[in-house]
């Protein structure tokens, strides 16, 4: 049965391409999400991947204790389309339109594939686009304050699993590359951690000789021997296969969606691999644009928000303890307590 409060899939009359809004939930406030760009084998694939991460991030925001819930848009591209500038600039005020239908009920900022640059053209068309440009007073593009949630994510799950937050001599393997998971990297090669580093292209490998990390495909980093797994690329990679020959003891990273399933969930904890999940660990992006673009805060306040990552993993870890169950359904109990809270007020 869908969840989700509303789905809209249009196709834009000016760049004829599929574009996907889905709000999982307003109970706690507006729903906010970024809009992915992304090549997809069927547009029915860019719809699953809006309701999964529509409800992660309602999940994200009522962790965080934001007033908001969640949402999510996709452009769903196919192998063989054609993406212009003149295109993108048109697929863009579509998703003007279909944002500006939901009449505020939900705000858009950008995710995989946009830019802070292509929200202003989204807002063109809506009032309801977010995470402008810093010179045009918007938060800006929310790779900084992520890689920083992740960053303080990952010294807690060490904690937790192994005794101490330092990651000094830990083995530490970080798949993708982007924008967060190349700030990530360099903070834990400045912090001592030895790295391997992988992505899908094979021009990051610079990025490895810079670091001096150990450099392997995606699928040998997956499994290669570490102390923390980061996953910081696209979804899905944590799969009943893959737990099997996991070689880890734990994995925190930005990835949304992590988790082929939710049974997945249970296999790690079968392992004994401590699994921080992925909606707490990369919800610096929202914190920090929440504060900047709602609550008027200056970086500074914005940024010493997104500290709070820390505190709200540790409680979740705690939670796990306490009712001898997985972080993911530690965190999903937490999140639903509060949403009830929200409807009965």
């Amino acid at each position: 049965m869908l969840e989700h409060e509303r789905v809209v899939i249009v196709v834009g009359q000016r760049s004829a391409l599929a574009v996907i809004v889905a709000v999982h939930s307003t109970v706690l406030g507006r729903a906010v999400g970024g809009c992915r760009l992304w090549r997809y084998a069927d547009w029915r694939d860019g719809l699953e991947d809006a309701l999964r991460l529509s409800e992660a991030m309602t999940l994200k925001c009522a962790l965080a204790g934001l007033p908001h819930g969640g949402g999510k848009c996709v452009i769903a591209l196919s192998a063989d389309s054609e993406l212009t500038a003149e295109r993108r600039r048109a697929v863009m005020l579509d998703v003007g339109d279909a944002v500006d239908s939901f009449d505020g009920s939900y705000g858009v900022g950008e995710d995989v594939g946009t830019t802070a640059e292509d929200m202003l053209v989204v807002r063109e068309r809506t009032r309801y686009a977010y995470c402008l440009p810093a010179s045009q007073g918007g938060a800006g593009e929310p790779s900084e304050p992520t890689a920083n949630g992740v960053r303080a994510a990952i010294g807690v799950t060490l904690g937790r699993a192994l005794g101490t937050s330092d990651v000094a001599g830990r083995r530490i393997s970080v798949i993708g590359l982007g924008q967060v998971g190349e700030r990530v990297a360099r903070r834990l090669a400045s912090d001592g951690a030895q790295l391997v580093l992988s992505d899908i292209d094979p021009t990051k490998r610079q990025l490895a000789q810079e670091l001096g990390a150990r450099w392997l495909d995606p699928e040998g980093a997956l499994i290669a021997e570490a102390d923390v797994l980061v996953p910081a690329a696209l979804g899905g990679v944590l799969t009943e296969a893959v737990v099997g020959n996991l070689r880890c003891a734990a994995i925190a990273g930005p990835a949304n969606n992590q988790l082929a399933d939710d049974s997945v969930a249970d296999l790690l904890h079968r392992r004994g691999i401590l699994w921080a999940p992925d909606f707490v660990v990369n919800a610096g992006g929202v914190i920090y644009a929440s504060a900047k673009e709602f609550d008027g805060c200056s970086r500074d306040d914005a940024m010493a928000r997104v500290g709070a990552i820390s505190n709200t993993l540790g409680a979740v870890f705690d939670a796990a303890e306490a009712h001898a169950t997985t972080p993911l359904a530690a965190a999903r109990r937490v999140a639903n307590d509060r949403l009830a809270a929200a409807r009965r007020a």
